[in-house]
């Protein structure tokens, strides 16, 4: 399966998100080592995320980019 490298800004609304597939990679090494170039580029520009994401196709990756989580729950002895 490959790895997806995506650029997230905010959209609209909280719930709705712009994807924009930076590079598809077949190995892990390489999507890490572009996703960490790609960030030091980006800088403090509005936002904005860079991603890596590994999925069957693109559509399984932008699914799985765009599924709200809940916020994990915190025991007491963790905060």
């Amino acid at each position: 399966m490959p790895y997806f490298v995506y650029k997230i800004t905010a959209g609209p609304t909280p719930l709705l998100k712009d994807l924009t597939l930076l590079q598809r990679f077949a190995g892990f090494k390489e999507a890490r080592d572009y996703a960490r170039s790609a960030r030091e580029g980006l800088g403090d520009a509005g936002g904005a995320i860079i991603k890596v994401m590994f999925a069957d196709t693109e559509l399984h990756a932008e699914e799985q980019l765009l599924e709200k989580r809940d916020a994990p729950v915190l025991r007491e002895w963790e905060k």
